[in-house]
């Protein structure tokens, strides 16, 4: 672990990732432990229930995402113009692949493979 004492060290590697493992340990907890209760309070919200303390006062915000029906889009400003604003959902085209109703190789062979860096931890034991 690093020493806090003595801020002329530099930590190792090994000392920086196991901090840094613990922290993602601690975050991920807290995280999970926001989120149910996060269900527990939407819920009673919901039924009409009103929760405070004496800093905050709990509501619900409603969000709202705008979409525009494709067939309809289409319809209305035609294929070139729906092509132009179309997106083509990864998990929605595999799945047609996996039902048969797209060729998988093809599919396969249309795909763009982006890479980005992200530092995993691996638990060592199972």
């Amino acid at each position: 672990m690093m020493d806090a004492l003595d801020p002329t060290q530099e930590p190792t590697l090994a000392e920086l990732l196991e901090r840094y493992a613990m922290l993602r340990d601690t975050m991920l907890g807290l995280e999970a432990e926001k989120e149910a209760l996060g269900v527990q309070i939407k819920a009673a919200l919901q039924t009409g229930e009103q929760a405070e303390t004496d800093l905050y006062r709990a509501s619900l915000k409603i969000s709202r995402r705008v979409e525009y029906p494709v067939e309809r889009f289409r319809e209305v400003f035609g294929d070139a113009a729906a092509l132009e604003v179309a997106t083509i959902d990864r998990k929605k085209a595999e799945a047609l692949a996996q039902a048969g109703d797209l060729d998988k190789d093809v599919l396969r062979s249309l795909s763009v493979v982006k890479e980005t860096q992200a530092l995993v931890l691996q638990p060592k034991t199972r």
